[in-house]
């Protein structure tokens, strides 16, 4: 199979599916067309080439034999379009329910030792998320069940650690979830955020996701985002270094900014 042309029709960013022999002068005014091959995700092919616009999308139907043009997914960068959960907080606020409606699934029979007792069944679960392009996969059990839900949890994870959101450093104010994985002694966390909440809680990662963000913001700088969270540098330090994946994040971004890394 051939590449097939695509439009993105900006204003309302969405996405259309165009026939091959569909001339490019029929593409909408405004618009931007590009090409991709048939195993490529648009949306993850058309940020790789436009990062500068936010592009989202819940499903890729297949291709159609009707008539060129029809638009076969559609998605807004507005708050009543965009996915459900992303202009509340982020994809992290999801349920799972719609967490899984913005993933493609994928059950295959995993490798490795087993013997007779490896199940020959396609057990294991693989989650594409859409919107982002982020996978994650689960192969442990011998249940498709418990391997989704396995998937999912890992999914999330790797949402808080790959998924950047914009901060204003100006009128910078943590968000809740941040507030919660912070040390009892920082001067901005209230009595009202309750115990802290540690890297072995599930509820981590929305903490974790924020902190990021801000450390992303201020260029890596542990110094410079400890004084957005009223904490000394080193308590933050601890902080980032009591969970392997939260380390493993800011070190990469350090090691890319020039910087030492975190030990």
């Amino acid at each position: 199979m051939g590449r097939f042309p695509f439009c993105l029709k900006l204003g309302g960013i969405k996405v259309i599916e165009f026939m091959p022999y569909l001339s490019s002068n029929l593409c909408p005014k405004r618009a931007i067309s590009f090409s991709i091959s048939p195993h490529q995700n648009p949306i993850v092919s058309c940020r790789m080439k436009f990062p500068e616009l936010r592009v989202y999308h819940q499903r890729i139907l297949g291709f159609s034999s009707v008539a060129a043009g029809e638009r076969i997914g559609s998605v807004c960068d507005d708050n009543q379009n965009s996915p459900p959960g992303e202009n509340e907080g982020g994809f992290l606020k999801l349920t799972d329910e719609q967490l899984m409606g913005q993933c493609e699934m994928e059950t295959f029979k995993s490798s490795g030792p087993g013997g007779q007792h490896r199940n020959k069944r396609e057990t294991a679960v693989r989650l594409r998320h859409l919107p982002t392009g982020v996978i994650a996969q689960a192969a442990e059990d011998r249940s498709q069940h418990m391997n989704r839900a396995s998937a999912l949890v890992r999914l999330r994870s790797l949402l808080a650690l790959k998924v950047r959101r914009p901060v204003d450093l100006d009128a910078y104010s943590p968000p809740p979830a941040l507030l919660q994985i912070l040390p009892t002694k920082s001067t901005i966390r209230g009595s009202e955020c309750g115990p802290q909440i540690k890297s072995n809680n599930a509820k981590f990662v929305e903490g974790m996701q924020g902190l990021l963000d801000l450390i992303h913001a201020v260029g890596g700088s542990v110094s410079d985002a400890s004084k957005h969270l009223g904490m000394s540098t080193g308590a933050l330090s601890r902080l980032i270094l009591s969970d392997d994946d939260l380390r493993a994040a800011v070190n990469e971004l350090r090691a890319s900014k020039g910087m030492k890394p975190l030990k």
